[in-house]
């Protein structure tokens, strides 16, 4: 299946919806980890908070799916293609990555992502990237490692590496496949019809990973302390479902056919940030100084990246640079096919 980079994106106001969806992306996938942590600590399995996650997110899509009921006959590979990478791959590829190695090395090398993205778009679709979107990406990687304190734990098993970059690797068909079509004109897939269809695959694949029928679901009855304060722990849940999973799937789709993959993967690594800094203010987990400095790091590249103005070679637009109106009011309308 041949995926599309686009071209050109928007420019001016559009740009900057684009820049707030991918924000408001981060800062939902962000907070999956501050209401999932008390579910797990009140015994919930991790992988079966996963499910839960998923398979509550597709329950909420599916009339969204009903609506796009062609979809799977127009798109198939490409549907299979998020639910199995985009949805299942991360979570499974990145909890099983943290039974054997420290949560901040999984973490660093799941958000390798976005330089992978880059290295996609230049070397397997041969499509030139700006020097800004590069440099953004190196000091996203490097704001990184001081926020997740990298050096406090780091350990070399080597399945639990390979278990974190096929994540990363996952994370990068995420932003590639949420980009697939943006510019296909009216044949353009809609992107909710693809994420309700990717979540209910996602679910299918995860049902099998995460057998959920030895979950023990009691645990959803009763309340899970926050940091000392107990919370209803279907109220988490549905935190997780609604905000950290429909919203920041919804969000960061929309943000990438706004953007590019690699502008809307810099800015991601936001998600990091967030989670810290949400950490530190719901569970009482305290930031260095390395982890503020990163922060600000992480921060900066990001910045730099979704400024980045549009380099061209031989008379092609570099990925990740600006579209036109016209090119752009095609593929709004094709979302609605």
């Amino acid at each position: 299946m041949p995926v599309h980079t686009s071209g050109t994106r928007q420019d001016g106001a559009g740009n900057g919806v684009g820049l707030s969806l991918a924000l408001a992306s981060a800062l939902a996938f962000g907070g999956s980890g501050v209401a999932a942590k008390p579910l797990i600590e009140a015994g919930l399995d991790p992988l079966h908070v996963v499910w839960l996650r998923v398979a509550g997110a597709a329950l909420v899509m599916l009339p969204i799916a009903v609506r796009h009921r062609a979809l799977p006959r127009r798109r198939p590979a490409l549907l299979a293609g998020f639910g199995l990478l985009a949805v299942a791959g991360v979570q499974a590829c990145y909890f099983a990555a943290l039974s054997r190695i420290p949560v901040g090395v999984a973490l660093l090398v799941e958000y390798l992502a976005p330089a992978l993205v880059l290295g996609w778009v230049r070397f397997v679709q041969r499509r030139p990237v700006t020097r800004a979107a590069a440099v953004g990406v190196v000091l996203a990687v490097g704001g990184l490692a001081c926020v997740v304190e990298v050096w406090a734990g780091l350990g070399f098993d080597a399945l639990g590496l390979l278990l974190a970059l096929g994540a990363a690797c996952c994370q990068v068909g995420y932003f590639v496949l949420s980009d697939h079509g943006g510019d296909s004109g009216d044949d353009a897939p809609d992107p909710l019809g693809v994420i309700a269809y990717g979540l209910i695959v996602g679910a299918l694949v995860l049902t099998v990973v995460a057998r959920p029928w030895g979950m023990d679901w009691s645990v959803l009855t009763r309340s899970a302390p926050m940091n000392g304060t107990p919370v209803a722990a279907w109220v988490l849940l549905a935190w997780i479902v609604l905000v950290a999973t429909v919203v920041a799937y919804v969000t960061g789709v929309l943000s990438v056919r706004r953007l590019s993959p690699q502008v809307a993967g810099v800015v991601a690594c936001l998600e990091a940030v967030i989670a810290t800094v949400l950490a530190w203010v719901l569970l009482g987990e305290h930031l260095s100084a390395p982890q503020l400095v990163g922060g600000v790091v992480v921060l900066a590249g990001a910045f730099i990246a979704q400024s980045s103005t549009p380099a061209r070679t031989d008379g092609e637009p570099v990925a990740g640079g600006t579209a036109s109106g016209a090119e752009r009011e095609l593929s709004a309308r094709g979302t609605a096919a």
